[in-house]
């Protein structure tokens, strides 16, 4: 590749880490060209998915300010830019894993911080962000639910006391007024 070509790809990789939510760096080893093509038709819509050579990373990585992934890039190295839920293209990754273990991650950055395959594994058994929306906004019903609850209460007794005392007053009215008339 020419000299030309390689700042070309440089800058276009350094626009991606900059552009990009989260990267997953992944081992690629084994895997045919129609498994790479499923691969990236599963992540389409929330990343893109690049073979690239690992010098040609390094450079671009500290062109666009990304620090703790040069750990990674040794061996056959291909990358995940994370646009879209990056929970979702873990849960892909980690899928398409299952059914191809020859994939695998070696790490990578979410929001600007290094993660391992460990934390990697966490961020795909997360639920999805849907999910702990709902379940949020659940939380947050019930909570005011209680407050509602709460504050009603103490309306709740002293109409009660004041209906207490409305049938008591009426009862010694009424036994005050047979007493007269016998």
């Amino acid at each position: 590749m020419a000299r030309p070509d390689k700042a070309a790809t440089v800058a276009e990789l350094a626009e991606e880490f900059r552009s990009s939510s989260a990267v997953v760096l992944t081992e690629y080893r084994g895997l045919s060209v129609k498994e790479m093509t499923e691969l990236r038709r599963s992540l389409s819509g929330n990343a893109s998915y690049a073979v690239v050579k690992n010098t040609l990373t390094k450079l671009a990585a500290k062109d666009a300010g990304v620090e703790g992934i040069e750990e990674h890039l040794v061996g056959p190295s291909a990358i995940a830019f994370v646009r879209g839920d990056a929970v979702e293209v873990a849960k892909g990754l980690r899928d398409f894993a299952k059914n191809h273990p020859v994939l695998t991650v070696k790490g990578g950055l979410f929001d600007g911080q290094p993660f391992t395959a460990e934390e990697f594994t966490k961020l795909a058994d997360l639920e999805s962000r849907e999910v702990l929306l709902a379940k949020l906004a659940g939380a947050m019903k019930a909570s005011m639910q209680n407050a509602v609850s709460l504050f009603a209460a103490p309306l709740s007794q002293t109409a009660r006391v004041i209906d207490a005392l409305r049938q008591k007053v009426e009862e010694g009215a009424a036994v005050s007024s047979s007493e007269n008339e016998g």
